[in-house]
């Protein structure tokens, strides 16, 4: 049994929620950074949300949410972009990702350049060090 099956089971249970609203990303950019060749990725603990009068925190949920902005290209190259590094993630996660946390990832512009094989396994190893890095306490 290798390291990684051994958060599996506690991993599995996540459930994976879209990121929606824009202080859900700033509080991201504020926490732990994570840089790859072709992204950024950034984590934070999940805040509290508003959910019928009181504040709700799903432990098991993990917060994903991605960034193209407009210095990688015109629409169509930001729209491929983003459909690479979807697809990357759904392929990942939740394996890696850290129940009870939102993570951002900010595209650069070797995201669509880079193979799609390289750019999955980069993002593997930005949750494995961001995961550390959270675990320490800091950003």
């Amino acid at each position: 049994m290798s390291h990684d099956d051994a958060a599996a089971p506690a991993a599995a249970a996540a459930v994976v929620v879209r990121l929606r609203r824009r202080g859900e990303f700033v509080a991201a950019a504020r926490g732990a950074k994570q840089g790859g060749q072709a992204f950024l990725l950034q984590a934070v603990r999940r805040r509290a949300r508003p959910h019928g009068g009181e504040s709700v925190v799903a432990a098991g949920e993990v917060g994903i949410g991605i960034t193209v902005t407009r210095k990688i290209g015109g629409a169509v190259v930001r729209n491929r972009t983003r459909r690479r590094l979807r697809e990357a993630l759904r392929q990942l996660l939740p394996g890696p990702a850290k129940p009870g946390h939102d993570y951002v990832v900010v595209a650069r512009p070797a995201a669509l350049r880079q193979p799609f094989a390289e750019l999955a396994a980069d993002l593997g190893g930005a949750f494995r060090g961001i995961e550390r890095r959270l675990a320490r306490g800091r950003p």
